[in-house]
């Protein structure tokens, strides 16, 4: 696992878009796996600023994202399909018809979730997966269980989660229960991971992650055997490991 310190929040974002803009460079037509929620918010607009620079090119790029709510429609401002538009492809020159998210839509869970699967498939494959890292240690949206689900799956919420969600919703009844996820095995099949963390709130679970037991009960903890890592933190997020890096 490689460790990049960072200053604060912005520089956080900056280094980020630094390792994903050099995954782009290095292959033009890259599969990026892309996450969701508060922390890449930032990435993703220095990613949007370097392709109107000129820069970076999204031309050929494929897109495939960790995760949506079970139930929300694209037109839904709280889905992530919207989140994904709104923050990074009305703002760069990606293909729309390259970009993917799972299908809150379809109500068979089954048949939603093969259906990702064959689409990452498809792909021949993530270059880069972007995660963020939850309080809990979720990556996507891979709970805290007694084993590591494999692929695409529906899940269903844990209270702590649809707590940290409710801040996005008009009231936390509006938030869903249920979400269709990356499996853990389709996480760790790509080829390169990007962590991105940041603040004070994530320095306790950033040292259970990727210095304590590899468990189920801490998902992003199975990170430590992938062969390529990248974990981008501020200063606040790297308090507790700054000592072990």
């Amino acid at each position: 696992m490689k460790f990049i310190l960072t200053k604060d929040y912005d520089d956080m974002s900056r280094k980020a878009a630094n390792v994903i803009g050099a995954q782009m460079i290095l292959k033009n037509n890259s599969v990026l796996g892309l996450a969701t929620g508060s922390t890449p918010i930032g990435t993703y607009k220095c990613l949007a600023e370097r392709n109107a620079a000129g820069d970076l090119d999204f031309s050929q790029i494929t897109s495939v994202n960790l995760d949506e709510y079970r139930g929300l429609p694209h037109e839904n401002d709280q889905s992530y399909y919207y989140f994904m538009h709104d923050n990074l492809f009305s703002k760069v020159n990606i293909d729309c018809n390259n970009t993917y998210v799972p299908d809150g839509t379809i109500a068979d869970a089954e048949e939603a979730c093969s259906k990702y699967e064959e689409i990452i498939a498809a792909t021949g494959g993530v270059d880069l997966q972007l995660l963020g890292l939850g309080h809990n240690g979720h990556i996507g949206f891979n709970e805290p269980a007694d084993v590591f689900p494999k692929l695409t799956h529906c899940v269903d919420l844990t209270e702590s989660t649809i707590q940290a969600n409710a801040r996005f919703f008009a009231s936390k009844e509006e938030v869903p229960t249920q979400a269709y996820t990356m499996g853990i095995q389709t996480i760790m099949n790509a080829k390169k991971i990007l962590v991105v963390v940041s603040g004070s709130d994530k320095a306790a679970i950033v040292k259970k992650a990727f210095f304590g037991d590899i468990t189920p009960q801490v998902p992003a903890s199975i990170l430590q055997l992938h062969p390529d890592v990248t974990i981008v933190g501020d200063a606040e997020a790297f308090a507790e490991i700054k000592d072990m890096i």
